[in-house]
């Protein structure tokens, strides 16, 4: 089904991103298409380097009679989300996306598409490729690991690369200028529990919630979609209250910046309280499908039976780790006071996982403002502190803080509204795109981040849609023409 994209126009982006949707490119796994890049660089006769951690730059001089121009940096990640539906056969370091086009709109069969940051990168190569675009010089910076570590993004060099204006190519609205993001860190509660044996008075269950829309930590954090590992918590901890439950094994949520979509977990009750949970468990489950009704419709909770486990978590971990789930901060925490409708801070309660004798919480907080960020997941260790577990915030990176002024800005606000005849919107996201990062190394970098319309990123209802990505070209190709002279 893929050939379709194909027929696509424009052709050249459409053709590249095919190509990109052909080489498996999870995030940490991106070694097929780092060389891919690499390839396609040297095969055009440009200068290529392949950087100590894996990011690929590729320098393209300027048109004739452009050489005066500022130089363009365009930017865009090669690692895409690893997210498939219950029951999808794929194997995501092995196997190419299997994309349609459907009602005007690009999309996978059953996985994440890869359009986030595919289509960013796609364009950057055919940029390169191409014959006829007027443009000054020209470097492509492809980043690896964004989407679970933002790696290339921090392991990059200063120096590496010469240019003056940045233009990141992975935000998800076309006709939409992106002049600032949030900023991110990781904050992990680890439980250690001592194994208790089950015994032939119980009986197993294996509690599943599933069908949730997930998404983007980020960018759908202010939708009112379901958490699953609230929703599972939610159910065990009453049940354990109720019917004496013990809770074996857990997992639910596979990604630190995706909502958890789905939920698992084995449990043991005395045998004597069947009747009563299952019915409590279907009850349980009108009023959540009914409360997710609008936001998330397709929520489903089952208990089924399943085969006793020897041993469960011990009591005092139990109720520590259902505490702990609860009280842990999850959704939108504040609205931007000076950007209306803008979200400032928020977390999302992303992973929920036993091995071993130990259990994990893994948490993603976001916000533009570095102090509520610090604050926010300061109490989240509090919370995991306080019932039982250890805790730690890592991986912490910065926002990216807006320029109004900004040259650059000026400039693709004039060419959109000559071109489309209208001024574009100009934003903050709240999502941690790499140009904070970036900015760090290179700060005399004015930035910019654009691009096609993309719907439900980092799920399986990923889909781009076809007539923004052409107008996001035109509008790049434009706009390279009229980037301003440097300066002297």
């Amino acid at each position: 089904m893929s050939k379709s994209i194909l027929d696509l126009e424009p052709k050249a982006i459409w053709a590249n991103f095919h190509s990109l949707t052909q080489i498996p490119r999870p995030s940490k796994k991106e070694e097929k298409v780092i060389a891919f890049v690499k390839e396609f660089g040297e095969k055009l006769g440009l200068e290529t380097i392949v950087d100590q951690v894996g990011n690929v730059i590729i320098r393209k001089p300027a048109t004739a009679g452009l050489e005066d121009r500022m130089g363009v940096v365009l930017q865009s990640h090669l690692d895409m989300v690893p997210q498939k539906n219950d029951g999808t056969d794929h194997d995501f370091e092995n196997d190419p996306i299997q994309t349609y086009v459907e009602d005007g709109w690009v999309k996978a069969k059953g996985t994440t598409l890869g359009s986030d940051n595919g289509i960013g990168a796609a364009a950057a190569l055919s940029v390169l490729e191409s014959t006829s675009i007027e443009h000054g010089p020209v470097e492509a910076l492809f980043t690896i690991d964004e989407e679970t570590g933002m790696t290339g993004a921090f392991e990059l060099k200063a120096g590496l690369l010469n240019g003056d204006i940045l233009l990141n190519m992975d935000s998800e609205d076309e006709g939409e200028l992106y002049i600032g993001c949030a900023g991110g860190v990781d904050t992990t509660g680890v439980f250690t529990f001592t194994p208790e044996d089950t015994t032939t008075a119980q009986i197993a269950y294996k509690i599943t919630v599933k069908g949730l829309k997930g998404g983007h930590s980020g960018l759908d954090i202010n939708l009112g979609r379901g958490n699953a590992n609230k929703i599972i918590n939610a159910l065990m901890s009453l049940a354990s209250e109720k019917y004496g439950m013990r809770l074996a094994t857990i997992n639910g949520g596979s990604l630190r910046n995706a909502i958890p979509r789905e939920a698992f977990a084995t449990v043991a009750i005395p045998a004597e309280h069947k009747a009563s949970f299952e019915q409590y468990v279907q009850e349980f489950a009108q009023i959540a499908i009914a409360q997710f009704k609008d936001a998330d419709g397709g929520l489903s909770v089952t208990a089924s039976p399943a085969e006793l486990p020897a041993t469960v978590v011990d009591h005092k971990t139990q109720s520590g780790l259902f505490q702990a789930m609860a009280k842990c901060p999850n959704g939108v925490i504040a609205m931007s006071k000076d950007m209306e409708g803008v979200v400032e801070t928020s977390s999302n309660m992303a992973i929920v996982v036993s091995k071993g004798n130990t259990i994990t919480i893994a948490s993603l907080q976001r916000s533009s403002v570095d102090a509520s960020k610090e604050v926010l997941a300061k109490n989240i260790r509090k919370v995991f502190t306080e019932a039982g577990a250890t805790a730690e915030s890592t991986g912490d990176y910065p926002g990216w803080k807006p320029n109004v002024n900004s040259p650059v800005l000026q400039t693709m606000k004039d060419v959109y509204n000559a071109k489309y005849g209208r001024v574009p919107e100009v934003k903050v996201i709240h999502a941690g795109l790499e140009c904070g990062i970036l900015g760090a190394n290179y700060p005399n970098w004015d930035m910019i981040s654009f691009g096609p319309t993309i719907r439900h990123p980092h799920s399986p209802d990923e889909k781009v849609n076809v007539e923004t990505v052409g107008m996001f070209w035109d509008y790049l190709v434009e706009t390279l023409k009229h980037i301003p002279v440097k300066q002297a």
